[in-house]
């Protein structure tokens, strides 16, 4: 394996368990874990392609905007895995720190559905990604 996809697989591992863990959150009835892990698989599954530059960003705003800026804006991902990613980081945060206002089964809900769709749009990347450099 490339030294620029040594991490991207970890990154790829996490996201998935993320997604895992908000699944069997939500089903427990846990509205915020459930939120709050299917953003952590968005953002590992972000930095899981910001690893193929050999980029790296200690931020969450930070991931966020360089994911846009170098897959979105080239045209290299589509712009609703922005949305995707943008709206999961803000329920994300009112989740863990909006005590005024618990979330809804249907954001909850929506939240993991588009980390699932997020996370296997990064999947394919990557594995197109890796099918270019083998030729």
């Amino acid at each position: 394996m490339s030294d620029e996809l040594k991490e991207a697989p970890t990154y790829m591992d996490y996201a998935q368990r993320a997604l895992r863990s908000a699944r069997l959150n939500f089903d427990d009835g846990g509205n915020v874990g459930g939120i709050n892990r299917a953003y952590y698989a968005v953002f590992y599954a972000a930095n899981a392609v910001l690893e193929l530059e050999g980029l790296e960003r200690s931020k969450h705003s930070g991931v966020m905007s360089l994911f846009r800026q170098k897959y979105v804006k080239t045209g290299l991902i589509e712009a609703e895995y922005s949305d995707i990613y943008g709206q999961a980081f803000d329920t994300r945060m009112e989740g863990d720190y909006e005590k005024a206002r618990f979330p809804s089964r249907e954001e909850a809900e929506k939240s993991i559905v588009g980390a699932e769709k997020f996370v296997a749009r990064i999947e394919k990347f990557l594995s197109e990604r890796h099918e270019d450099k083998v030729e």
